[in-house]
């Protein structure tokens, strides 16, 4: 008969920090070895035998009974495992570590690291001095959105005369230092908009004044933060021609207009600036409501006890660094290319990680202590019913959307922590 012994000790440094040791023996450890070698039987070679024929007494002379250790071990990890959960009762909050106490021919100890959730004390979550803002739409801010509107349907045309403030000079270009041209100085029929700032300073308002069909020779001096090293602070010539000279037409909130805009129900100004108000009043109030809650859950930390473990910290900074990697693909850019950059390193993305990490693990202990304290809870069935309303939202299968939201359980925790945040706003009305 197989034997498993078990032993638990509890680290003095944090109390939430298990080791658990399972030694996997007898039976259970000979029958590992016999797959280990039945999986290296395949590609030992020896001579005198075929490939996949050497018996296991020639294969333990020539390579060693300790060749086999490792894969065993490897084969009743996972069954150590489920022995460790199974009787120490643990629930771990991240992904336990693990260990080799010994290795030999008598079997395989495995030390288990396991994490539990940390005790958490709240002596005060209710009746904090703490009131969401008020949100007010200011005439200016209107006026701002309406210009970005109207500029996105502003008419480009080409006009007679000489380059204007605001007009849009099409160019081509070559610089020159010491009078020798350099790299990335050049370019042909590139539109510039004057005023906008885009180029070296002083290089826009010497384009003011020319016309179509001129040269010009222009003076400038880089920036001492210029990203090329041998231009920082350097004086440069710019051989120019202008070929074209362009003017932007404000676009009149005529009927064409709002046709154009295709915002439905919006037919005349007085319209576009109450739409445009409501857009802005709509995120401000959700920008104050996400502000609210976030001094809300930060004085209630001010009132928490609780130690957590830094292997949370780390967890949640993976999951961090993991989003951002996903957020710069999206834009193109790997990682890699992020360091390069920046001139940072893995460890310094890290670093400025780990106080959100540490902030979202606290946060989220916090919810789930309130959580307990307010007996809050969500029904499986009223879980099922986000999971269909979410899946029609973003026009997916349900089956998908679990499959991408880690499960009903993490769709009944999201409402659970939902629920939970409503009740402490309630609590400090």
């Amino acid at each position: 008969m197989a034997k498993a012994e078990k032993t638990e000790e509890k680290k003095d440094i944090n109390k939430n920090v298990h080791e658990i040791v399972i030694k996997m023996e007898g039976d259970v450890w000979e029958k590992a070895l016999d797959g280990a070698f039945k999986k290296r039987q395949k590609e030992a070679k020896v001579d005198g035998f075929r490939k996949g024929k050497v018996p296991r007494d020639i294969y333990e002379k020539h390579f060693g009974k300790e060749s086999l250790f490792i894969d065993a071990a490897d084969a009743l990890l996972q069954e150590a495992y489920d022995k460790a959960m199974e009787e120490s009762k643990l629930v771990p909050v991240v992904q336990p570590g693990v260990d080799l106490k010994s290795l030999d021919e008598n079997g395989v100890e495995f030390i288990f690291k396991i994490i539990t959730k940390p005790e958490l004390k709240i002596k005060k979550y209710q009746g904090l001095s703490i009131k969401p803002e008020k949100v007010k739409v200011e005439k200016e801010e209107i006026e701002h959105e309406l210009s970005h509107v109207l500029e996105r349907f502003t008419e480009v045309t080409i006009k007679d005369g000489n380059v204007e403030n605001g007009d849009i000079a099409v160019i081509d270009f070559e610089g020159f230092k010491d009078g020798v041209a350099f790299d990335g100085g050049k370019g042909e029929n590139y539109s510039l908009e004057i005023g906008s700032n885009t180029f070296i300073p002083g290089f826009e308002e010497q384009l003011i004044g020319m016309k179509a069909g001129e040269e010009k020779e222009i003076e400038v001096t880089f920036p001492e933060d210029y990203n090329a090293e041998d231009l920082k602070g350097a004086k440069a010539t710019f051989k120019v021609k202008v070929n074209d000279v362009k003017e932007k037409v404000a676009r009149e909130m005529d009927e064409e207009f709002f046709q154009d805009l295709g915002m439905e129900g919006i037919d005349s100004e007085e319209k576009l600036r109450k739409e445009i108000e409501n857009n802005i009043k709509t995120q401000k109030e959700a920008e104050a409501e996400n502000n609210y809650v976030d001094r809300l859950l930060e004085a209630v930390s001010k009132n928490v006890e609780v130690d957590i473990p830094q292997e949370m910290v780390d967890e949640e900074t993976d999951r961090l660094l993991k989003r951002f990697a996903q957020q710069l693909q999206m834009q193109g850019i790997s990682l890699d290319v992020y360091y390069q950059f920046t001139q940072t390193s893995e460890v310094d993305l890290r670093e400025q990680l780990e106080k959100e990490a540490y902030q979202n693990v606290l946060y989220r202990l916090m919810l789930e202590e309130i959580m307990n304290l307010e007996k809050i809870e969500v029904s499986e069935e009223d879980a099922q019913k986000e999971a269909m309303e979410l899946a029609k939202k973003y026009g997916i299968e349900k089956e998908q959307l679990l499959s991408e939201f880690g499960g009903i359980d993490m769709i009944q925790y999201d409402l659970e922590m939902r629920k939970t945040i409503d009740a402490l706003k309630e609590l400090n009305k």
